[in-house]
């Protein structure tokens, strides 16, 4: 599964997924693990997809600027 991490909430990490949040245990994240980070998540494996997390982060930094923009 693929998703996006939302939160940390203690011990738990909230991953968004297709529009659903999911809670998953800290201890299976990277310790480099952030919000807004792209994962694939593979049975108790999770993977920081870092190009689609840059990718991701450029789009949204794109719409916040022609949001602002006059």
């Amino acid at each position: 599964m693929k998703g996006i991490i939302d939160r940390f909430e203690g011990n738990l990490v909230v991953v968004e997924i297709e529009g659903i949040t999911k809670d998953y245990p800290k201890s299976i994240f990277p310790t480099e693990a952030k919000p807004g980070d792209v994962v694939l998540i593979s049975n108790s494996e999770v993977v920081i997809q870092r190009e689609e997390t840059e990718e991701l982060r450029k789009e949204i930094e794109q719409l916040m600027e022609d949001v602002w923009e006059d």
